[in-house]
């Protein structure tokens, strides 16, 4: 993991015993297909039983919607952040290119779980501190590289992509093409 905080955020959440920690894991990922296609609002039930585990066992992991709502979104998070390290030996603007489109598609996802998580909490501060803190080695590497603008900051980077990735698109082959343009306009000329 990228940042400690997360990790203790994420670990303060798991069970210990090695059957609920794969429950855990499992209403978490049910979760994530849940909430991806009805919103925040879906059926707990639903959930569960995408999980394979009773009702009970998502109440005991995640007493209220919005804890759940919560693990999914740090989940998502944890792996958009890890997949930085993942991109060392790529060149230096294919592996921000390769992160940034990580983080368009979480991005055109994270909507909807946003909706469910206060704005303002110390939760979603920590979450962006650690985007920031997983791209900007990625952005500094390609600018020193000369592949990408020095203007251009981590700030920068991510809001141009999740502009462009927030927007609704008819097929997912135009979202990506939009966002290999926005990419194209990171480029050193």
């Amino acid at each position: 993991m990228t940042d400690q905080a997360l990790s203790a955020l994420l670990d303060a959440r798991r069970p210990t015993r090695a059957d609920a920690r794969r429950n855990f894991d499992a209403l978490v990922v049910a979760g994530k297909e849940a909430f991806a296609e009805h919103g925040v609002d879906a059926s707990l039930e639903d959930i569960a039983r995408r999980a394979g585990v009773g009702i009970g066992t998502l109440y005991r992991n995640f007493p209220t919607r919005d804890a759940l709502v919560e693990a999914v979104y740090l989940d998502e998070v944890a792996a958009v952040a890890s997949f930085g390290d993942e991109l060392e030996a790529r060149e230096p603007f294919e592996a921000l290119a390769a992160w940034l489109r990580r983080f368009a598609d979480y991005a055109s996802r994270k909507k909807v779980l946003l909706d469910g998580l206060n704005r303002d909490s110390e939760l979603l501060q920590t979450c962006r501190t650690l985007m920031y803190r997983s791209g900007e080695p990625l952005l500094e590497r390609a600018q020193a590289a000369g592949a990408v603008r020095s203007d251009v900051a981590i700030d920068d980077a991510i809001r141009l992509v999740a502009g462009v990735a927030g927007v609704a698109f008819p097929s997912e082959e135009q979202r990506e093409r939009v966002v290999d343009l926005a990419l194209d306009g990171l480029r050193a000329r």
